[in-house]
C-alpha cells in the first residue's frame, strides 16, 4: 500500500487544488446571485427558526434535531486543528478567505437543505430516506442513477475511511493520552462501548445525544474563547486589521513563521473552510431530509445555520485566539498551536478545555458520519445493510487509535473530493427548483405577515 503513496498524493493534490475549490465556491456564488443574497436578508429569520420552526411536517426527528445532527458531523477537529493548519500555512490573511468560504457556502448550504425535503423518500422500514442521491435520482431523473449510486458509493468510503473514523479517534486517544495521561487502549475501548450504544439506536438516539452535546460543547468553546479574547480586547482591532490585510498582500516571514503569498493565504482558507463546514460535500442534506418540516425551504434556511455557526462564529474564535495570542508565529502547528493559545491564557487548565472541547467535537462527528454512511448504505442495499454496515463501523473505531497508515488518510480525502462532485452537479442542475421554491416559500410567509397585520 506505501508503494501507491506518491500516486495518491498526486491524485489528492489535483482533487483538492483549483479545479474542485472552483467547482465549490463558483457553485456558492452562483447560488447566491440567484438567489439575490438570500445568506443575508434571510439570515435573522433562518436563525429565528432553530428553535421556532413548527415541525409540523412529516419527518422522522425535529428541524433542531436535524440540524444538531448536521452539526454534529461538521463541527469537529477542523475547527480546531484546521483552522490551525490553514493560518500556520496561509497566514492570518486565510481566515479571511475562510470567512468567503463559508459567506457562499451558506447559499450552497441552502439549496442542500431544500432539495433534500423536496425530493426525499420513505424507506421499507417507513423512515424518512433523503439526501444528494435522491435528489439526483428523483429529481434530474432516473437516467443519472448511476451518478446517485456513486455518491452513495463515496459516503460509505468517507464514513469508513475518512472523517467519520480514524481522524476523530486518534484525535480523541492522543489528547487524552497528553492532557490527562489515560492510556490510548482504555480511552479506545471507553469510547467504542459508547459508539455502539449510541448508533445502535438509529437515528433517534444519535438524534438525542446530537442535541445535548451540541449546544452544550459550541457554547463551552465560545465561552471560553470570548473570555480568550476579552483578555487580549485592545488587541482585536490590530488583530482584525492583520486578518483582512494579509488577505490581500500575503504575509512576512516573523517568529517561526516562514511567510506566505495570498495565494497560499486564499487556497488554504477557503480548502479548510469547505473542510469544516462541508458545504458542497453534499453530507447534511442527508440529515436534513429526516426533519419535520412541510416547506423545503424552511429546512434550506435552517440548514444554513449550520455554516454560519460552525465556521462564521466557532472557526473565527478559533481564529482570533491564534492571531491575539501570536501563536502562529512559532512553531507549533495543529492542534498543538490551539492548545498553546488557550494555555497562555488559561494556564494549564486552558490545554485540558481544549482537549475536552476537541473530544466532543471528534465524538459528535463520529456519530453523525455514522448516520450518513447508514444511509447511504440503505440505498445501494435496503434495511438489510443496516446491520452489517454498523458493526463494521464499529470494528473500524475499535482499531482506529491504533491505526496510522498514511495512504488511508489520504484515500480517505480523495474520496471526500469525490462526494461532492456529483452533489454540485445536482445543485447547479436543480437550481432553477431551489429558485421556484424560495419564490414560493417567502410569498406564503409575506401573505401571512400582511395578514397578521391586517388583523393588528
Amino acid at each position: 500500500m506505501e508503494s501507491f503513496i506518491p500516486a495518491l498524493n498526486a491524485i489528492d493534490s489535483f482533487m483538492w487544488g483549483p479545479p474542485l475549490i472552483t467547482l465549490l465556491v463558483g457553485t456558492g456564488i452562483y447560488l447566491t446571485f440567484r438567489l439575490q443574497l438570500l445568506q443575508v436578508f434571510r439570515l435573522p429569520k433562518a436563525l429565528g427558526l432553530i428553535f421556532k420552526a413548527k415541525n409540523h411536517g412529516e419527518g422522522d426527528v425535529s428541524s433542531f434535531k436535524a440540524l444538531c445532527v448536521a452539526l454534529a458531523a461538521t463541527v469537529g477537529t477542523g475547527n480546531i486543528v484546521g483552522v490551525a493548519t490553514a493560518v500556520k500555512v496561509g497566514g492570518p490573511g486565510a481566515i479571511f478567505w475562510m470567512w468567503m468560504a463559508a459567506f457562499f457556502g451558506m447559499a450552497t448550504k441552502y439549496a442542500e437543505g431544500l432539495l433534500a425535503v423536496k425530493y426525499r423518500s420513505v424507506d421499507e422500514k417507513g423512515e424518512i430516506a433523503g439526501g444528494p442521491m435522491f435528489y439526483i435520482r428523483n429529481g434530474m431523473g432516473e437516467k443519472y442513477k448511476p451518478l446517485a449510486a456513486f455518491f452513495a458509493v463515496a459516503t460509505i468510503l468517507v464514513a469508513y475511511l475518512g472523517i467519520g473514523t480514524f481522524p476523530q479517534v486518534n484525535a480523541i486517544v492522543d489528547s487524552f493520552e497528553i492532557s490527562f495521561g489515560v492510556p490510548k487502549l482504555a480511552t479506545d475501548v471507553l469510547l467504542t462501548v459508547l459508539i455502539a450504544a449510541i448508533t445502535i439506536g438509529g437515528l433517534q438516539s444519535i438524534a438525542k445525544v446530537a442535541s445535548r452535546v451540541i449546544p452544550f460543547m459550541a457554547v463551552m468553546y465560545i465561552l471560553i474563547s470570548i473570555g480568550l479574547i476579552a483578555m487580549h480586547l485592545d488587541a482585536v482591532p490590530a488583530a482584525v486589521s492583520l486578518i483582512l490585510e494579509s488577505a490581500f498582500t500575503g504575509t512576512a516571514a516573523a517568529g517561526g513563521f516562514a511567510g506566505s503569498t495570498i495565494m497560499m493565504a486564499m487556497q488554504n482558507g477557503i480548502a479548510r473552510g469547505v473542510f469544516s463546514n462541508e458545504s458542497g460535500l453534499g453530507s447534511a442534506p442527508i440529515a436534513a431530509a429526516a426533519a419535520k418540516t412541510k416547506h423545503p425551504a424552511e429546512q434550506g434556511l435552517i440548514s444554513m445555520t449550520g455554516t454560519f455557526i460552525d465556521t462564521i462564529i466557532i472557526c473565527t474564535m478559533t481564529g482570533l485566539a491564534l492571531v491575539l495570542t501570536g501563536v502562529w508565529q512559532g512553531d507549533a502547528a495543529g492542534a498543538a498551536m490551539t492548545s498553546a493559545a488557550f494555555a497562555s491564557a488559561y494556564g494549564f487548565v486552558g490545554s485540558q478545555l481544549l482537549t475536552i472541547a476537541l473530544a466532543l467535537f471528534a465524538f459528535t462527528t463520529i456519530l453523525g458520519w455514522n448516520y450518513y454512511g447508514e444511509r447511504a448504505c440503505i440505498y445501494l442495499m435496503g434495511t438489510k445493510g443496516v446491520m452489517p454496515y454498523r458493526l463494521i463501523f464499529i470494528v473500524l473505531i475499535a482499531s482506529g487509535a491504533f491505526l496510522k497508515l498514511e495512504a488511508i488518510w489520504i484515500l480517505a480525502d480523495i474520496v471526500n473530493g469525490l462526494m461532492a462532485i456529483p452533489n454540485l452537479i445536482a445543485l447547479i442542475a436543480l437550481s432553477g427548483v431551489v429558485v421556484a421554491e424560495t419564490k414560493s416559500y417567502l410569498a406564503e410567509e409575506d401573505a401571512k405577515k400582511n395578514a397578521e397585520e391586517a388583523l393588528n
